[in-house]
């Protein structure tokens, strides 16, 4: 049975080779930003880029393209993020919901076989480590985004 979702983590450049005719065959793009200028600044013109030559001329698969505010400080959750979707509407570009915050857990690998794991990509994280990690909520806005079915095939 074939999957229902595949992700695909690449480098969030353009300039890389293959990059963007295999960006173009993509269904959907949950491109991660940042409250961070420099990153910011080159996600949305990565964005922009994508979203003028390939999303908006029908030349390839894409049916969204998604920004996610990723590393998200709690003590910085305020008229900044809001400045900043206010220019990523603008250039009309859309944004998630829900956002992943800025965790030390996120950033460790554990070093002992005994302890829960979370950045694992084979396993589901210890149901402990996902409260507060917001990754529930970001699976059930991606899943109603895609609408995918059990078929591996989008309804």
């Amino acid at each position: 049975m074939a999957p229902d979702i595949i992700f695909f983590d690449l480098p969030g450049t353009l300039n890389s080779a293959g990059i963007l005719s295999t960006l173009s065959m993509l269904d959907y793009i949950f491109a991660p930003i940042s409250a961070d200028r420099m990153v910011l600044q080159s996600t949305l013109e990565f964005a922009s880029l994508l979203n003028e030559n390939v999303i908006s001329t029908a030349k390839g698969n894409i049916k969204g393209l998604y920004l996610l505010w990723n590393k998200v400080d709690a003590r910085e959750k305020s008229g900044l993020y809001g400045t900043y979707e206010d220019i990523i509407g603008e250039l009309g570009l859309q944004i998630m919901k829900n956002f992943l915050p800025d965790r030390k857990r996120f950033r460790h690998e554990l070093s002992e076989e005994i302890k829960p794991f979370f950045r694992c990509t084979l396993f589901p994280p210890d149901k402990q480590l996902v409260k507060g990690s917001n990754i529930d909520l970001l699976a059930d806005e991606i899943e109603a985004i895609i609408k995918p079915s059990s078929n591996g095939k989008e309804e």
